[in-house]
């Protein structure tokens, strides 16, 4: 999401050398090099898990436990606009103790979190990256959350649990990683019970997305590339997965529309608020970071590649800038869809 703050703190990280693993997850954006739309989906796994090894810590550093967008509201503290989006998700699916809940692609476990203390409810995230599962997991302990939150090491597409085993599910700006939508969805339409609602906040084009635009192409281009996607769908190619897998769709509307025009969901990316993120996103903060990043990995405190990490994030937040300016794009496409109950 294009923070900044480029030092790991996993033990011994400093030592490493990332370009090659840069090097690998920017051939899947090179079309020059082969590195189509197909060959993202073919490889999405390695491609979406490569990425997360890469950004993870910067992530958390500058965003918090909470890898997503949400409306703003003037006035709002960024924190308080997260847990409100957050707890909207809950309310919709009227979560609450006893029910089983899964979060698909659930990061370092910040929105399970939330919502567990708000609802009562278990949840049982999924991810296929190791490195966050771990980082779940101690949050989780460490919160003394661990008897409601736990999480599967799993691809999202082939979730490892029974059929009907779930009375709701959700995601956060995470299926847009899925190389398939309507396989995706099948496969959550199986693990739920009958009658289990889903809802997901999902990046799509809008309707003001224009394929012929040069421009547009390039802001598509931008954000696939800076935020680790196979391709973007948009919201009524997205509508119509849900259908196609077996879904009664119950809502859709674009959420980023519900936040104050004054603070857009993008305000802190375009360097435009009195924040860290935003700061750091100023002119002068990306030149003071660019400078500080080549200044760890001289002193090897930053693994070598780190600069190129905090280059390609700055590329897709102002790709996702100039989507939000353009209206081209939201983040937060918010569906709720619900397994028949026969």
């Amino acid at each position: 999401m294009g923070t900044t703050d480029a030092v790991d703190g996993r033990e011994g990280h400093a030592r490493r050398d990332l370009r090659g693993a840069v090097a690998t997850y920017s051939w899947f954006h090179d079309e020059q090099a082969g590195g189509t739309v197909d060959a993202r989906k073919d490889g999405y796994t390695t491609m979406v898990s490569g990425y997360y090894d890469l950004v993870t810590n910067i992530y958390e550093r500058g965003w918090g436990e909470s890898f997503h967008f949400a409306p703003r509201v003037k006035g709002e503290p960024f924190d308080a606009s997260i847990k409100r989006h957050q707890h909207y998700i809950a309310a919709r699916l009227g979560l609450a103790p006893g029910m089983r809940v899964l979060d698909v692609g659930c990061g370092v476990g910040g929105p399970m979190r939330e919502i567990a203390r708000f609802s009562g409810a278990q949840v049982i995230g999924v991810n296929n990256n190791a490195y966050q599962v771990q980082k779940a997991r101690r949050h989780n302990r460490e919160k003394r959350l661990d008897t409601l939150c736990s999480v599967i090491e799993a691809d999202f597409m082939q979730i490892p649990e029974p059929d009907g085993s779930f009375h709701a599910a959700y995601a956060f700006e995470a299926t847009c990683h899925a190389p398939d939508k309507t396989a995706l969805f099948r496969e959550l339409f199986r693990l739920l019970q009958p009658g289990g609602r889903i809802a997901l906040y999902e990046w799509c084009l809008t309707e003001a997305f224009n394929p012929d635009d040069r421009t547009h192409r390039a802001i598509k281009k931008g954000i696939e590339t800076g935020n680790g996607l196979p391709d973007i769908w948009t919201i009524e190619a997205t509508r119509r997965c849900f259908e196609d897998a077996g879904f009664m769709l119950l809502d859709h509307h674009d959420k980023a529309r519900d936040g104050d025009p004054e603070v857009p969901w993008y305000h802190s990316l375009a360097g435009r608020e009195l924040s860290a993120t935003g700061l750091r996103r100023t002119r002068l903060g990306r030149m003071a970071s660019r400078g500080l990043v080549l200044g760890l990995e001289a002193l090897r405190i930053a693994p070598k590649g780190t600069g190129q990490i905090t280059e390609f994030l700055h590329a897709g937040a102002d790709a996702l800038v100039a989507a939000g300016d353009s209206g081209c794009f939201t983040p937060m496409a918010f569906f709720l869809a619900q397994k028949p109950a026969r």
